[in-house]
């Protein structure tokens, strides 16, 4: 395996959390403008493709590959525990 392919097989574990985390940050700066006014996007982010990239680590080492619909619940948790924590510490 070439270097790039070994990058491009490593973006692609993680594209599936980063996406979920652009994707619920975006809902929660539109859904709770008031309360998420002063957290920014990429924070948002941030943390919630940082908690989606270790359920993934975790469902990996836990269930031995990936693709597997508890992998997928362990990263739904992973990216909006992280954010919901951002905005309840707002409060």
């Amino acid at each position: 395996m070439s270097p790039l392919d070994a990058f491009w097989h490593v973006a692609n574990l993680f594209a599936p959390a980063w996406g979920l985390a652009a994707l619920l940050a975006g809902a929660i700066k539109l859904a709770w403008r008031r309360e998420a006014k002063a957290l920014r996007w990429l924070r948002l982010w941030g943390w919630g493709a940082a908690g989606g990239a270790a359920a993934v680590v975790v469902s990996l080492v836990l269930l031995g590959r990936d693709g597997k619909m508890a992998g997928y619940a362990l990263l739904v948790l992973g990216v909006a525990l992280p954010q919901w924590w951002l905005l309840s510490v707002r409060r």
